[in-house]
């Protein structure tokens, strides 16, 4: 016969309430008594029943994470970091990812609540209607959005702070010297893009500089590799600088420049931004915007559990400072244009 919480507490000697803090985990059993009650239920053969425990607490411990671009090495590190901060609840995660898709992100959610997860992490799809959040807020479902943020002011939110990120590498080129900085890749149409964009031509314009060339491509490899040959024809006025969207575009517009003949780093200046482990065994050397994306991930996930917690509590955003790193693509001071 199976197993119950009343055969483990008469074996140990303790009471069925012990038996079931020690199921939970609670802190509050003596570690010998712990010890004890463990080595009752594999006497026993007992196994957990969580589901039915998930039942009568009506918590599934179980969060869904929707992720708009998960083969962008960014976005992995944002998935570890919520994994690490949920293993450490004892929480754990259904991870779906939407290619951009808000038809696919819409299906997924679905999915997600049919199990029953118990709040949703959302990294929104480009094109996401603000429905999607007020929908899933009207239902009492907790949500928070991750980086991207659409929908009503008040949802909960953690990112990074893009504008702060976008005007100190901004800063850091106008201090080397430089006067004409191009962007590339602000093509998404998400506030991350917005944000770097209006702060690119921000600064630009609070130095008494010409507004660069921006070239609103995808910030990928290809596009950032393709975007040289649009900024590079000859004359006077190519830039000198180049300040990309992300480290995906930053490393294919080196790639581009290296392919009509210019060395990164001694004829053009570049940046990313992210910090991927990649830019920095890259050569040059990738200087970039770091945003700690492993860290907002642990943030966001420690977030939507106090929701879950106090789901009528004040909203809560959470914006990270960025943090600037100089490598060898961003060259040496240069004298003259």
């Amino acid at each position: 016969m199976r197993a119950t919480v009343k055969d483990i507490a008469r074996h140990a000697g303790v009471s069925p309430a012990t038996v079931s803090l020690v199921l939970r985990k609670s802190p509050l059993v003596a570690g010998a008594t712990r010890e004890r009650v463990e080595s009752s239920m594999d006497s026993l053969g007992y196994i957990y029943h969580r589901a039915a425990a998930n039942l009568r607490a009506r918590l599934t411990h179980t969060i869904g994470i929707v992720i708009c671009e998960i083969t962008n090495p960014f976005y992995a590190e944002l998935t570890a970091g919520i994994d690490e901060a949920l293993d450490r609840a004892g929480w754990v995660a259904f991870l779906a990812n939407t290619a951009e898709s808000p038809a696919r992100q819409d299906r997924f959610i679905v999915r997600m609540r049919e199990h029953r997860v118990d709040g949703i992490l959302l990294a929104p799809a480009e094109g996401t209607s603000p429905r999607t959040i007020e929908q899933l807020m009207r239902q009492g479902v907790p949500v928070v959005q991750i980086l991207r943020r659409v929908g009503r002011r008040s949802a909960d939110h953690v990112s990074a702070d893009f504008r702060l990120g976008m005007t100190l590498a901004a800063e850091h080129l106008i201090g080397l010297g430089h006067r004409r900085i191009a962007f590339v890749g602000g093509a998404r149409r998400v506030s991350p893009a917005r944000d770097r964009t209006q702060a690119f031509r921000d600064t630009l314009t609070r130095h008494g500089l010409a507004l660069g060339a921006i070239v609103n491509c995808m910030p990928t490899r290809e596009d950032g590799a393709n975007a040289v040959a649009r900024l590079f024809r000859g004359g006077s006025n190519e830039p000198t600088a180049v300040l990309c969207y992300n480290d995906l575009c930053a490393l294919g517009v080196m790639v581009g420049l290296v392919d009509r003949g210019l060395t990164p780093g001694r004829d053009v200046a570049v940046v990313g931004f992210d910090d991927i482990p990649e830019g920095a065994m890259h050569r040059p050397a990738l200087t970039t915007v770091a945003v700690e994306p492993r860290r907002i991930g642990e943030e966001a996930a420690n977030l939507l559990l106090r929701r879950v917690k106090a789901p009528d509590a004040a909203p809560e955003t959470i914006i990270l400072p960025p943090k600037l790193v100089v490598r060898e693509s961003c060259g040496e001071r240069r004298i003259h244009q």
